[in-house]
């Protein structure tokens, strides 16, 4: 039966409303004559008018179709149509006076005012009814999401009085953090505070939360987001007023700082005229050419004008992507673009690449980089970052390339991680190879994180601060050197066409930074206040977690003190001994035996044995 009445159109709905309106009136009439004080009874009294009745249905119909009440759906029915009401009982009221003195029926004046309330409150009560019926049937028909809101404030019961009419959500109590609202009922619902949310869903069966709380910081809002999804819950935010109507943006995006604001100095910016020289005209080979350094080198060598480039990726994403990008850059010019896909390790295609495309210059910064992950993955990190370097510089020279510039990390400098005495090592091979192939030049780059780089901790915090916290420090006394990629990019450029073979050239990178700072820096630069015990209502928590396995206080870039300058201010050669021929090799066989034998304990005691500071560091950590 429900399911026919859906199925009427406007009209057919209409003519039942003014059938129901219109049997209203007698039922009026005679509940007017019970209340007053009449000659006759109240049934022989409407007997009496039972002559004008029809007149007056035909009237009220009239008024009614004018006014457009038949119309009105019942959702819909709030005070303007509560007022065309009125003014239809008001009309008919007279109507009713007019035609009962017409044909001769003496009835008082308040008679004919009492039958215009009556109808009106007859036409209300109808409607009310109707509604609360209606409304049962959806509800019996269709099931219900029964939703908690999440803000008892003027958003927030504003929120629930629109959804009371709701066909599919039933909004069944408010949580707020107001102490003075907690045991309040709005509108029907209960406050409760926030410590029972979890008892509350499970006593009430809820599923969904409405966020009604636009006035709260965004980071205040993830926050309670990802506390209530923790509860498996689906969480839905409400939008102010202020973002319906367009004045505010509906989704408030965190809009990230560049990397040279956190520098705490002026960021090295050079023209790379001077270091073109060795790079134009030339076949440049970029290894790691998807991630954030070797996508810059990239960018940066294009400047140069090579004739070709050849990008060598592992990752088929990554080279996709950063292949998308320079095509854009070289469609008005004749470099030649090549994608390599594969790995550094791989000899047979490493020879194969550098003979068919005749390369000329290799910038190797394939590397796994990440401390915790090759500290867990030990094995991975040492193939890929000493056997890669070994492989790639070993057919470089063979093939008598110009120049091999690798560049490592200041990691690599006394480690305490896999990772740095990965980068160590290969630095050692890499000043092997340039003892014994004199016609390639090979050199090497140290220098220490990079803002903005893939990994890094500037767009890790900004991230954290879009999930509304906390950030987290490893340890408040942990400092760190810093550049941006390009001024980075631009110094690795520069050393390797300084380069005549064999040198480690340090960056001069500036005073370190605490992270604790930075962390600081990166709240604040995104709009937002530190919550500390000082500023308990600040926005974004600043959480130290304790280091990471294999993670120091601070870095080194160099093995001593003793530095020599070059001709740019900010680039340094380092005087460091090295490992002579027979110990390269005999690190590099033991340690080719450890991974032919997965023994992770075995690896680590060869780089132990060969990597400077790395056997004191190790006990250090023990016995800390």
């Amino acid at each position: 039966m429900f399911k026919l009445i859906s199925s009427w159109s406007r009209t057919q709905k209409a003519y039942v409303f003014l059938a129901i309106d219109l049997a209203l009136i007698p039922a009026a009439l005679l509940f007017t004559y019970m209340l007053q004080s009449l000659p006759t009874s109240p049934l022989d009294t409407l007997i009496s008018v039972l002559p004008i009745l029809p007149y007056l249905m035909a009237v009220a119909a009239g008024l009614s179709l004018w006014l457009g009440l038949p119309y009105i759906q019942l959702m819909a029915y709030e005070r303007h149509a509560a007022g065309l009401t009125a003014v239809l009982s008001l009309l008919l009221a007279g109507s009713s006076a007019l035609m009962t003195q017409t044909m001769g029926v003496d009835l008082p004046p308040g008679t004919h005012v009492m039958f215009g309330i009556s109808y009106f409150l007859a036409l209300v009560a109808t409607r009310v009814v109707l509604f609360q019926v209606v409304m049962a049937a959806y509800r019996r028909m269709l099931p219900r999401r029964r939703v908690l809101i999440y803000g008892a404030g003027t958003t927030g019961t504003q929120l629930a009085q629109a959804l009371k009419a709701h066909e599919s959500i039933e909004p069944v109590a408010f949580v707020d953090d107001n102490t003075s609202l907690q045991g309040m009922n709005l509108f029907g619902l209960p406050v409760f505070p926030p410590a029972r949310i979890e008892e509350i869903v499970k006593a009430r069966d809820i599923n969904r939360v409405l966020l009604a709380m636009p006035s709260q910081s965004q980071p205040v809002q993830a926050k309670v987001t990802a506390r209530l999804q923790k509860l498996g819950l689906e969480v839905q935010i409400l939008p102010s007023f202020a973002q319906l109507i367009g004045e505010e943006a509906l989704v408030d995006k965190l809009t990230p700082v560049g990397p040279q604001n956190f520098l705490g100095r002026a960021a090295c910016d050079m023209e790379l005229a001077q270091s073109c020289e060795c790079y134009v005209g030339r076949n440049v080979l970029v290894s790691g050419a998807g991630g954030s350094i070797g996508s810059e080198l990239c960018r940066q060598i294009l400047a140069c004008r090579p004739s070709r480039l050849v990008l060598y990726e592992l990752s088929e994403l990554a080279l996709y992507t950063v292949y998308q990008d320079l095509m854009q850059m070289t469609e008005c010019s004749d470099i030649e673009l090549v994608p390599v896909l594969g790995s550094v390790t791989d000899a047979r295609q490493v020879r194969k690449v550098l003979t068919d495309h005749e390369v000329q210059v290799v910038l190797h910064a394939a590397a796994y980089k990440h401390v915790p992950l090759v500290e867990s993955n030990p094995l991975a990190g040492l193939a890929n970052n000493v056997f890669g370097t070994q492989t790639l510089a070993r057919e470089a020279a063979e093939l008598q390339v110009e120049r091999f510039l690798l560049v490592s990390s200041d990691k690599a400098v006394r480690p305490t991680n896999v990772m740095g005495a990965s980068k160590r090592m290969a630095e050692l091979v890499v000043q092997d190879l340039s003892t014994r192939h004199p016609a390639t030049i090979f050199a090497m780059v140290r220098f220490g994180n990079v803002l903005g780089s893939s990994g890094s901790v500037v767009p890790l915090f900004q991230d954290q601060i879009s999930r509304g916290g906390p950030v987290t420090v490893t340890d408040r006394n942990v400092k760190r050197y810093f550049m941006t990629i390009r001024e980075a990019v631009q110094l690795v450029l520069r050393a390797g066409a300084e380069a005549r073979g064999g040198e480690v050239f340090v960056l001069d990178m500036g005073e370190p930074i605490p992270i604790i700072q930075l962390a600081r820096q990166v709240i604040e630069k995104a709009g937002y206040t530190v919550r500390d015990a000082e500023h308990p209502e600040g926005d974004i928590e600043i959480e130290v977690i304790g280091l990471r396995p294999g993670e120091k206080l601070e870095e080194e870039l160099t093995l001593n003190d003793t530095l020599i300058g070059t001709r740019h201010q900010k680039i340094f050669c380092a005087e460091e001994s090295h490992l002579s021929e027979i110990e390269v090799a005999s690190a590099l066989r033991g340690l080719r035996h450890a991974l032919a034998a997965s023994d992770e304990d075995a690896a680590r005691g060869v780089i132990r044995r060969w990597v400077e500071g790395f056997a004191a560091s190790e006990e250090a950590r023990k016995l800390s």
